[in-house]
């Protein structure tokens, strides 16, 4: 199977490659690898929902790929994760951080991230063409997150590119020296923290570690990265495609601009519309298991599209309308059972903060290109812009 992320007319718009799999089969085989192994692609949403909760479905990497010969060298803290991980172990991992992310705790960072909107916004040049991706929506979540961990201010450059380096797509080379760079600095970070203790989230992990045996070192270091790093990778696509998607739908702009209140309401069909994450991390069966009439044997991987999933007729009519009076709370662009994102609550808040303030300061916004001169990411998992050219 050719990969499609390397095609630009996929990339720019995956939505009819999605509908056609869908009609043609809501579960599928599709050939992965050289060795004649198949994957199963799940492009329905009744069938999506069903897999991303199922059991049955696991996410151990590491017992998946034991003994298999691989080139890759992807660092440790990066291939085996919270996200790459069954209970128990997700369970008492996620019970660690999902305190930080509560509508309580999230509501408290609030006003940082809205005077970080602000000083961003000050910076944006007048009349002339600039980046919404390089001045909002890469350095918006990145300074969020990395001040919830305590990350310094001059590491951040840093952190920012080694993250975007480990969505690279067909780059193997380049996203295992990038998991090697992210897992060292956290592992000097942490060395670091512990002789001056503060009260970020990482610190409080470094406590949570040092106090009783519920965190292993190893753990501690891979938690650290897999929070950067999902913190702000999927929050800036989600930023970008949002804005975007805004633009080209000029009634629903207008009506946001003369009603910024609407915007909490809208931002679930917004992820709908075009989902930052588009297909779900890596599971395989470990027994036989039937989806969507398809019968999956034990240890096949299988592979959930979300953005597929998102525009299924059958659960959102008219799917390929953006339509901010629908009712898109179930959506899975934030996946779905245990393993559903636990930074939803600071994504939303961090897109409904900055698209008020961007509507507001600047309501000539537009695109300073033709759609589809514009260029996106070459990556799997997630979707996203490498830049969105606007005039203000």
């Amino acid at each position: 199977m050719t990969d499609p992320t390397q095609d630009p007319r996929f990339l720019q718009d995956p939505y009819p490659t999605y509908a056609a799999m869908r009609s043609a089969c809501p579960v599928q085989a599709v050939p992965s690898g050289s060795g004649g192994r198949l994957s199963y692609l799940v492009t329905g949403y009744a069938e999506a929902r069903e897999a991303l909760a199922d059991a049955r479905l696991s996410k151990d990497t590491a017992a998946f790929f034991a003994g298999k010969e691989s080139k890759r060298r992807l660092h440790p803290a990066v291939a085996h994760n919270m996200l790459s991980s069954d209970p128990p172990e997700h369970t008492r991992l996620r019970k660690l951080v999902t305190k930080a992310f509560t509508t309580g705790a999230v509501a408290e960072l609030r006003p940082f991230i809205a005077r970080v909107t602000d000083e961003l916004l000050d910076q944006w040049p007048v009349g002339e063409p600039f980046d919404f991706v390089a001045f909002l929506a890469v350095p918006l979540p990145v300074i969020v997150i990395c001040e919830l961990l305590g990350v310094p201010e001059e590491d951040r450059p840093d952190i920012q590119r080694w993250s975007g380096e480990l969505f690279a797509a067909g780059q193997p080379d380049v996203i295992d020296a990038a998991s090697h760079s992210l897992a060292d600095y956290m592992a000097d970070l942490i060395a670091a923290k512990r002789r001056h203790l503060g009260s970020s989230l990482l610190d409080r992990l470094i406590s949570a570690r040092d106090g009783d045996d519920q965190l292993s070192e190893e753990e501690l270091v891979s938690l650290a990265v897999l929070l950067l790093v999902a913190g702000h990778e999927t929050t800036t696509n989600f930023l970008g495609n949002a804005t975007l998607s805004l633009l080209q739908h000029p009634a629903e702009l207008d009506r946001l601009r003369q009603n910024p209140d609407g915007i909490p309401a809208v931002l679930d069909e917004l992820l709908r519309f075009d989902s930052p994450v588009s297909t779900a991390t890596f599971r395989y069966t470990t027994e036989a298991v039937t989806l969507g009439g398809t019968d999956i044997p034990t240890g096949a991987p299988v592979l959930v599209v979300l953005g597929a999933a998102n525009r299924d007729p059958e659960r959102f009519p008219s799917p390929d309308q953006l339509d901010a009076n629908r009712d898109a709370a179930g959506h899975l662009a934030f996946g779905h059972g245990i393993h559903r994102c636990v930074g939803a609550p600071l994504a939303k808040a961090e897109a409904e903060i900055a698209l008020r303030a961007v509507l507001t300061r600047f309501p000539g916004l537009r695109l300073a290109v033709q759609p589809d001169q514009l260029q996106w990411r070459h990556a799997r998992l997630v979707r996203g812009l490498a830049s969105l050219p606007v005039l203000n």
